[in-house]
């Protein structure tokens, strides 16, 4: 079902209080954003039955204050951690300061921490943008969200509004229901180890352990590797609940967490690996685009929800 009507909110958009939310929906799907808390995704459910079944992970209050609540949050202009908060440019020394209380390093850009502009909303479409005019990244993001029957579109650009080239990456950074039987199907040609810091120390031909070639469980312990070559698609499922969700992206690397203890685990599909910038040929032979003033780059996701079993009746107290 597509959206009935679009509100144009201003050419500009209209900058989100922390509070608000957009409501999207179709007759299979309800998403809600949280524009004010890094335009990010509050939730993301199917509904099968009466329910409402997480197809990212679902809030732990009611009311969220932090992007780390999130089921979902954009990155931009870069993914995950730059070592040292500083990298070698076209002759130029880029600084960026640490950026999260407990690490040391800048981490996922800021779009995640920025309050997003509403530049427009239907019922099942929204349009969401970010104006940055700092250093060293001054920018313009947007975010074209969209539910067409059982798919989550999410189409994101930035352009550079800087005054120098710079080395830019797109990303999502969704978190996913972990189960007992969740298994991943992700095939990527490389995978890059970490080191304490969860820098990465090289790449290796993705091993047996992390072979996502056919659906494979996924790791007991903690994992938080980038890996590079991958096709653009995967596969999660959930075998308890008879769902799965398809992922497709134009971007060719993706990363993935699996924290100890938790029923959720991060799949991130991105365009560049951790810290991109430093190693060894640059930023742009890792998967990032340099852009000039002006110029813009664009990914495209998508999220498909599959049900091709019966979900179980849910547990008295549950």
């Amino acid at each position: 079902m597509r959206s009935k009507s679009l509100k144009t909110v201003s050419s500009s958009g209209a900058r989100a209080r922390a509070s608000e939310r957009i409501t999207l929906a179709t007759s299979s799907l309800r998403l809600e954003l949280a524009p004010g808390i890094g335009g990010g995704i509050a939730r993301f459910d199917l509904a099968c039955g009466g329910r409402q079944v997480p197809i990212f992970r679902a809030p732990e209050h009611a009311r969220l204050a932090d992007p780390t609540e999130l089921a979902c949050y954009p990155l931009v202009p870069f993914s995950n951690r730059i070592g040292g908060g500083c990298f070698e440019f076209e002759g130029r020394t880029i600084r960026i300061a640490p950026n999260r209380d407990g690490e040391p390093y800048p981490i996922h850009g800021s779009g995640w921490l920025s309050r997003w502009s509403v530049d427009a909303a239907g019922d099942a479409h929204a349009s969401l943008s970010l104006v940055t005019r700092g250093t060293p990244y001054a920018f313009h993001a947007a975010q074209h969200i969209e539910l067409v029957d059982t798919s989550l579109t999410i189409r994101f650009e930035v352009e550079n509004r800087g005054k120098l080239a710079m080395p830019f990456g797109i990303g999502l950074h969704p978190y996913l229901p972990r189960t007992p039987g969740t298994l991943l199907l992700a095939p990527a040609s490389h995978t890059w180890l970490s080191g304490r810091d969860w820098l990465p120390t090289h790449a290796i031909r993705t091993p047996a352990a992390y072979g996502y070639g056919i659906a494979y469980p996924l790791p007991r312990g903690v994992a938080n590797h980038a890996f590079s070559g991958w096709t653009g698609r995967a596969r999660v499922l959930w075998p308890e609940h008879g769902l799965a969700l398809d992922i497709e992206s134009d971007a060719d690397h993706y990363l993935l967490y699996t924290p100890a203890r938790k029923d959720w685990f991060c799949f991130e599909p991105v365009d560049h690996p951790i810290n991109a910038v430093n190693l060894p040929g640059g930023a742009a032979a890792h998967g990032m685009t340099v852009l000039a003033p002006g110029q813009r780059l664009e990914r495209r996701f998508r999220f498909s929800v599959d049900l091709f079993g019966a979900l179980p009746v849910p547990r008295s107290g549950r």
